[in-house]
C-alpha cells in the first residue's frame, strides 16, 4: 500500500501576548475528529512564564524542540532541559501537572502534539519521558537518515513508551536524495516539514518549510504501507506521524479530554480541591 498526500497546508501564525510570543495551529484544535487518534498540534515561540505550572488528564502530549531551550518539571519528581531535536513525551493519564519552560533568556521554540487516549486510560498512571535525539535510533539511507523516536520502522524501534500505537520519525535528506517511508497501514498519518523542500507520495505534492500534509489511509488495513520522500533542496527535515485511531467522541475543554462534559466538570472539581499534586 502507498501513501499520497491527502491535504495539504501551511501553518499561519499570529503575535501573542509575551512570554508567548508567537502561535500557530499545526493541526486545527476543530478537526480531531480527522485526525483521530491526534486532537491538536501547536507550534510556539515562547520564554520563562509562558507555560508555567498547569494541569492536565485524559490524553498525551508529545513535545518536539526545534530551537531554545526547554526546561521541564513535573509532579512525579521529574526534571530535564531538553534541546533542539529532544522529545518529551506525557502521559497525563489521572493527574498530570506540570510545567514547560524557556531556559534563562532562550526563546523556546516547540511542536506540541496532543494524543487522545482510550476511556479505559483516560485515569490511568500519569508518567512522563525525555527522549534525547542521540538516544533515538537511526536508519541510513543514502543522501540521508531516518531517526526513529516512537514505533518501528525498517526495523529500528524508538525508545518511546507511548500508551497507543503510534510512529515517529524525523526524516533528513539531502538535496535529490529519495527514501520509502515506512508505516503501518491500519494508522491516520501526517506531517511537518522543519526545513528545506521535499515532495511526497507517488502522486507527488511538494511542501516547503512549515507546510503540513496528511496523508491517505484504508481503514482496519493490515501490515505495512509506504511513503515516498524527495529532498528538493540540501538539508531538508520532515518529521512524520502516525497513530492508531481510538474511534471514541472526545470533549476537548482546556487542560482536560474526557469522553463527556461531566467526566471535564470531574476533572475541574478535583483539580481545585487539591487532587492534582504540583511539580516537585
Amino acid at each position: 500500500m502507498r501513501r499520497n498526500v491527502k491535504e495539504h497546508w501551511y501553518v499561519k501564525y499570529e503575535e501573542a501576548d509575551f512570554p508567548l510570543i508567537q502561535k500557530g495551529w499545526v493541526l486545527p484544535a476543530d478537526r480531531w475528529k480527522d485526525f483521530d487518534p491526534f486532537i491538536l498540534m501547536a507550534e510556539d515561540w515562547f520564554k520563562k512564564g509562558a507555560f508555567s505550572d498547569h494541569p492536565h488528564r485524559g490524553f498525551q502530549t508529545l513535545t518536539y524542540v526545534i530551537d531554545g531551550r526547554l526546561e521541564h518539571s513535573d509532579n512525579a519528581g521529574g526534571h530535564g532541559i531538553l534541546e533542539p531535536g529532544d522529545i518529551q513525551y506525557m502521559n497525563a493519564g489521572w493527574t498530570a501537572r506540570h510545567a514547560e519552560e524557556g531556559v534563562e533568556d532562550d526563546i523556546a521554540h516547540t511542536l506540541q502534539l496532543w494524543i487522545n487516549s482510550p476511556a479505559e486510560l483516560k485515569n490511568s498512571e500519569t508518567f512522563y519521558q525525555n527522549v534525547l535525539s542521540e538516544d533515538a535510533p537511526v536508519v541510513e539511507v543514502e543522501g540521508g537518515s531516518a531517526k526513529v523516536f516512537a514505533g518501528e520502522v525498517h526495523g529500528k524501534i524508538g525508545p518511546l513508551n507511548a500508551v497507543v500505537p503510534m510512529t515517529v520519525t524525523e526524516v533528513s535528506l539531502e538535496e535529490g536524495a529519495s527514501y520509502i517511508h515506512e508505516l503501518p497501514a491500519g494508522h491516520n498519518a501526517f506531517l511537518y516539514v522543519l526545513r528545506g523542500e521535499m515532495a511526497f507520495g507517488e502522486d507527488p505534492v511538494t511542501l516547503k518549510r512549515h507546510g503540513v500534509a496528511t496523508l491517505t489511509y484504508e481503514g482496519g488495513a493490515e501490515g505495512k504501507s509506504e511513503l515516498e520522500i524527495k529532498a528538493k533542496s540540501r538539508r531538508s527535515k520532515v518529521l512524520v506521524y502516525s497513530g492508531k485511531p481510538i474511534q471514541e467522541d472526545i470533549v476537548p475543554y482546556g487542560p482536560f479530554v474526557m469522553n463527556s462534559m461531566d467526566e471535564i466538570k470531574q476533572a475541574f472539581q478535583d483539580f481545585h480541591a487539591g487532587k492534582f499534586k504540583a511539580p516537585k
